[in-house]
């Protein structure tokens, strides 16, 4: 890990009546990260991140909850896994929503942040159409842009390439690691463990509301770890092309 750290958890537990959804959680997130927070359906990676931002109750510490909103606007961007668009508006007033923590959409400086926004993403021919008549997968984009125009030292989103194309989930897995390489914090719940293994720079493995895992992807996704968290095995290997990571099996009975 290098630099400092956006975000930092302490014994994070979150409930839901007598069910425990998060238990005990402690990482530290540091500057140059690109974390894919990975696990089975159910394991309470979304609750993790909502409650990392103070978005629902908790007990423990989680450093950017205990701050103001706005403060925490101005050093967190968040992307929900939901993704309906509700109002009509352009493609570019949605990607300006970014800039409002730093009261800045009109002035040449945020102006020139929604422009990289638009432009790294790809956008240009899509800025006037209201997202009301984007796919899915344009919408997803759009968000990321408005991610990217806030312009945060930590970024964090659930499921962000859910609904993407295998071009645009790529591209999106390597602005993630971009933003990572500039020095930024990037957290993001994921599902696809070959992406994982190829563009993220930490794995952290959640199961059953507990840090099970935490380190290098090679690790993380041991056959060990992939038999008892999802019950699979699967095969890593090392290439010209980088690291591959494909599963093979469901393993049955074989998941403790």
């Amino acid at each position: 890990m290098t630099g400092a750290a956006p975000l930092i958890l302490d014994q994070l537990t979150v409930k839901r009546g007598q069910n425990t959804v998060v238990d005990g959680a402690s990482l530290s997130a540091g500057s140059g990260e690109f974390i894919g927070l990975i696990g089975p359906n159910g394991a309470g990676k979304t609750t993790l991140l909502r409650a990392a931002l103070g978005l629902i109750p908790a007990s423990g510490r989680a450093s950017l909850a205990a701050l103001p909103a706005a403060k925490r606007a101005q050093l967190a961007a968040w992307m929900p896994q939901g993704r309906d668009a509700v109002w009509s508006m352009p493609v570019e007033a949605l990607v300006a929503l970014g800039r409002i923590p730093h009261f800045d959409e009109g002035r040449p400086s945020g102006r020139a942040r929604i422009e990289a926004a638009i432009a790294r993403l790809g956008l240009g021919t899509l800025r006037h159409r209201p997202v009301t008549e984007l796919s899915g997968g344009e919408l997803t984009r759009v968000l990321l842009a408005r991610m990217l125009a806030q312009d945060t030292p930590l970024l964090l989103a659930d499921e962000p390439i859910a609904g993407l194309d295998p071009a645009h989930q790529i591209g999106a897995m390597q602005l993630f690691r971009s933003l990572a390489d500039e020095g930024r914090c990037v957290i993001a719940s994921l599902h696809d463990l070959g992406l994982a293994v190829r563009h993220c720079t930490r794995l952290i493995l959640l199961d059953q509301g507990r840090i099970v895992a935490d380190g290098a992807p090679e690790a993380v996704l041991s056959a060990q770890n992939l038999a008892r968290s999802f019950g699979i095995s699967g095969h890593f290997a090392q290439t010209g092309d980088g690291p591959i990571f494909q599963p093979l099996r469901v393993l049955g009975g074989e998941r403790a």
